[in-house]
């Protein structure tokens, strides 16, 4: 098993070196091309070295944010870098073909591949840090002590840290209660992976702003997982007043209960029948699970609503071909029996902040409990506020 994974992980590590150096040559060849002064050999590779190495090297024993900054930008540039310059080099080697010189060829589609890296970063970080609104009704055919209604604010996946920023932050914090929900849900991924980042930019004075007269509750996502940090990350969530269930089920006013897993990372997470043995399957029960992996056994076990994040619906395309053949659903509206579900594209954003074929978002969910369900439109989208 140990030899399986060095072996793994040198190939892996062969092929991306070998990516990199591809890159690398591209931008060489460019810069050759546009008769600018050529840096020395060991300086280009040197920077090259950096910014594909720097996500390890902002978590290595001495972290440094600014090498998880580059390393996350760098991701962004490596997926489409690897779409763009292909074709881009067959369309230089044509143009040399049909009698251009070699050094306009290669300057112009070299040109061309900085002007669509450059609309590709403008839109995709429009997207990522410009937040919609995404609306759904949903009716659950049962009563609901005391409320006829219930409006959700729902928000996954902020990911707060270095680059999802506090600036981030009071825009959720701003929609969120701009929607006057009242409670707000927030299923994992809340911070990215160390809590540091957010501790340090005291992002939870910010946090403890949210507001809905039923509570704040969150809980663990992957990334928190990650960052070995859980009993840190939950006191700061105490103290911004955001309940955190872990394998957790709370009844809410008498009137639903709420649902909490612990994320599926956790191997020791409770199987969901033990977790929902207690509850009156007569009222509502309403279900964070971070990733959208165990929908059938949600809606055999009577849940009526399950929120999901995780997926960020690929947050890159054409990465949303992935997410939908990983997940049953890996974004938007699913019913399935009697279960609604809701999976979000995600507030914030992993590696880059790109968006491109997806968008930030907040989840805003009118509950109407009644005797009998209304037909529901199964259609994976909401409309857009």
């Amino acid at each position: 098993m140990k030899f399986r994974m060095i072996a793994g992980f040198a190939i892996f590590f062969i092929i991306y070196s070998l990516l990199v150096l591809y890159i690398g040559w591209n931008g060489w060849i460019w810069l050759d091309s546009a008769g600018s002064p050529m840096p020395p050999v060991p300086l280009y590779g040197a920077i090259v070295f950096i910014l594909a190495f720097s996500y390890l090297l902002g978590r290595a024993k001495f972290r440094m944010p600014i090498f998880t900054i580059i390393g996350s930008y760098w991701f962004g540039i490596l997926q489409y870098a690897l779409f763009l310059l292909p074709p881009a080099n067959l369309a230089g080697y044509i143009l040399i073909e049909t009698g251009l010189p070699s050094s306009k060829a290669i300057f112009w589609t070299g040109l061309f591949v900085l002007a669509a890296f450059s609309a590709i970063f403008v839109y995709g970080t429009f997207n990522a840090y410009s937040p919609v609104v995404r609306k759904y009704s949903i009716t659950i055919p049962k009563q609901a002590s005391g409320h006829k209604k219930l409006k959700i604010a729902m928000a996954s996946d902020m990911h707060f840290g270095n680059l999802s920023g506090i600036s981030h932050l009071r825009r959720l914090v701003e929609k969120a209660n701009g929607i006057k929900p009242d409670i707000i849900l927030l299923p994992g991924d809340i911070i990215e992976d160390d809590p540091e980042p957010f501790i340090r930019k005291k992002m939870g004075e910010v946090m403890k702003e949210l507001s809905a007269p039923l509570g704040v509750y969150g809980v663990l996502g992957n990334h928190e997982y990650y960052g070995g940090a859980i009993p840190e990350f939950v006191r700061e969530m105490d103290k911004a007043g955001i309940q955190i269930l872990q394998d957790e089920v709370v009844e809410i006013d008498e009137a639903f209960f709420l649902a909490g897993r612990k994320d599926k990372t956790d191997k020791f997470r409770q199987k969901l029948s033990d977790l929902l043995a207690a509850t009156d399957p007569s009222m509502p029960i309403i279900m964070m699970d971070h990733q959208p992996a165990e929908v059938s056994i949600a809606a055999e076990n009577g849940v009526d609503l399950l929120l999901c994040g995780h997926t960020h619906r690929g947050q890159m395309a054409p990465n949303h071909l992935i997410t939908r053949k990983l997940f049953e659903i890996d974004w938007g509206y699913l019913q399935k029996g009697d279960m609604h579900t809701i999976v979000s594209s995600g507030y914030g954003f992993w590696g880059p902040p790109l968006r491109l074929g997806s968008r930030s978002e907040i989840i805003e969910i009118d509950v109407t409990f009644a005797e009998e369900a209304e037909p529901h439109y199964n259609k994976n989208e909401g409309a857009i506020l």
